[in-house]
């Protein structure tokens, strides 16, 4: 059975650094697309930043450019997301989402993906 299970979220001051990951079993996405998406209160699940697997290409939301790295290491089916700078407004929950269709480019919409993970919180403290 396919599973994504995402880690180290957590509470950070405004300013610091997490690095998420997501361990996925029961099958290999080293040559699909995945990506982080994360949802706030009260607001819809929005695109971080996705990688596929030509050329490890990577994409990233505007509000995330230059402070998030998303990054794969294939041979532990894992995906990972550090996230430096952080802001108040990073503050949500995060999830790991794999595709099951090769793309030539990172999908940014959520029905894009097949397989979700459970999410991890993160805080972002002023």
């Amino acid at each position: 059975q396919e599973q994504l299970v995402e880690s180290g979220g957590g509470v950070v001051q405004a300013g610091g650094s997490l690095r998420l990951s997501c361990a996925a079993s029961g099958r290999s996405f080293s040559t699909y697309p995945m990506a982080w998406f994360r949802q706030a209160p009260g607001k819809e699940r929005e695109f971080v930043a996705g990688i596929i697997w030509f050329r490890s290409n990577q994409y990233y939301a505007d509000s995330v450019k230059g402070r998030f790295t998303i990054s794969r290491d294939n041979a532990k089916n894992t995906l990972y997301l550090q996230m430096n700078s952080l802001k108040p407004e990073d503050t949500a929950v995060y999830y790991c989402a794999a595709s099951t269709r090769r793309s030539a480019v990172v999908p940014e919409r959520a029905h894009d993906y097949d397989y979700w993970g459970q999410g991890t919180q993160v805080t972002v403290s002023s």
